[in-house]
């Protein structure tokens, strides 16, 4: 274990020393900043007429929710984390392992005498490490008001909840990706195609005319969604399990034919 942690701590110092890591959260945290402005600006706004409105939304369902996503809610931004997710995750993680194999560093790290399965843990935690990070900042925007405000800790929990199991998803497809691809620019690219592919399968399938429960189950937005309307299913959360799971398994076996190769 003591040597998983090291490799998430040289990835996690790759990551802080890199420009680009602090470009993506800069920009993102700045335009989610925007979005939590905008949405509270038309809360407040409304606030009267919600006020009247028996069991109407409140400050949870059209400020706290909609800033971690814009899957329920049309918004005033097109973009929430979750939707940023999509394209920031790809960029942070298609140098952990292409980047390793582009520079020749690979075998280094299996010269060390790592075992695949501990080089794919350990970059996976570094990844899942900043995200978390990231989307606890983004949290302290809604939380900051939670004093002046009535904050359905619940929901908002249970809206976190999925947000956590989306971001370790997408990551563990991002490491997947990277640790198959020959080039950062590929496994970028490979990233983003296959999670916006799971995230928006159902819709897709819907205006084809294809709408089963097996696409419906397939797809990560039909998982998401539940956890952020504050509905808890394990069937949910063993879904994202699934995925992370699959994906850091592909990984690992990616890494070990690597390694059997030389």
């Amino acid at each position: 274990m003591s040597s998983t942690f090291a490799v998430t701590r040289l990835e996690l110092r790759r990551l802080f020393v890199r420009p680009l890591a602090w470009v993506l959260a800069a920009l993102t945290l700045a335009q989610l900043a925007w979005r939590f402005v905008l949405l509270l600006g038309n809360f407040l706004d409304n606030q009267i007429k919600l006020a009247a409105l028996p069991g109407g939304p409140g400050y949870t369902d059209l400020v706290g929710v909609p800033l971690l996503s814009s899957a329920l809610t049309v918004g005033i931004l097109p973009f929430g984390l979750t939707e940023l997710a999509l394209l920031i995750v790809p960029l942070l993680t298609m140098s952990t392992l292409a980047g390793d194999r582009a520079n020749g560093t690979l075998p280094l790290l299996f010269a060390s005498g790592l075992a695949p399965s501990k080089i794919v843990l350990g970059k996976y935690l570094a990844v899942l490490l900043w995200l978390l990070c990231w989307l606890a900042l983004t949290l302290a925007m809604p939380l900051s008001l939670a004093h002046g405000t009535h904050l359905d800790w619940g929901k908002f929990a249970a809206a976190t909840l999925g947000l956590v199991l989306a971001l370790a998803a997408l990551g563990a497809i991002g490491i997947a990706c990277s640790a198959f691809a020959s080039l950062p620019a590929i496994a970028a690219t490979a990233s983003l195609t296959l999670s916006l592919a799971l995230f928006t399968v159902n819709l897709a399938a819907q205006k084809a005319g294809v709408d089963n429960d097996l696409v419906n189950w397939l797809a990560m937005s039909t998982h998401l969604e539940a956890l952020l309307r504050g509905l808890v299913s394990s069937a949910d959360i063993a879904w994202f399990v699934l995925a992370i799971a699959v994906a850091l398994a592909l990984a690992t076996r990616r890494l070990a034919a690597d390694k059997e190769l030389g």
